[in-house]
């Protein structure tokens, strides 16, 4: 990975829905350049997909909620279904397993408070692995993202 990969890669986390010709323009490559380094993104596996953003605001009221849990026992089984079960819950935007006091973090995302507190039920106060759950509701989404840093980016702090 050089300099412009690490540029294009930056600009297509951002924007994957520009063309060849301005990411070109931007990187300082043909189209046909361009478009050879991306094909080479995805047989190497560097971008695992791509998908639409969605802006909740035009799409009606969506209540995001964080959920901290804690789960009874930890076999690998355990974490294993757990885990399926996140996958598996489109209301599920992301989960984390992590250290801590708390085995995940899970964001979750309803279309009301109401609907959020029935899908914490059924994922976490009707499982009999689940130990403790907190639900945190979100009142302001200050930053939202999935874009990894590269390059120079990644060594600012």
């Amino acid at each position: 990975m050089d300099d412009i990969d690490n540029r294009l890669l930056d600009l297509l986390q951002h924007d994957a829905g520009r063309t060849l010709f301005e990411l070109g323009e931007l990187v300082g490559l043909s189209p046909s350049a361009v478009q050879r380094r991306i094909a080479r993104y995805r047989a190497d596996g560097v971008i695992a997909r791509e998908v639409a953003v969605l802006d909740p605001r035009h799409l009606g009221a969506v209540v995001l909620a964080t959920v901290l849990v804690t789960l009874l026992h930890e076999t690998v089984g355990q974490h294993a279904a757990f885990a399926a079960k996140m996958r598996r819950t489109p209301q599920v935007q992301q989960c984390y397993s992590v250290a801590g006091p708390y085995d995940y973090v899970v964001i979750l995302s309803a279309a009301s408070v109401h609907e959020c507190g029935l899908l914490g039920n059924r994922l976490f106060k009707d499982d009999d692995n689940v130990k403790r759950y907190e639900t945190l509701m979100v009142f302001d989404t200050v930053k939202a993202g999935l874009a990894i840093p590269l390059g120079e980016a990644r060594h600012q702090g």
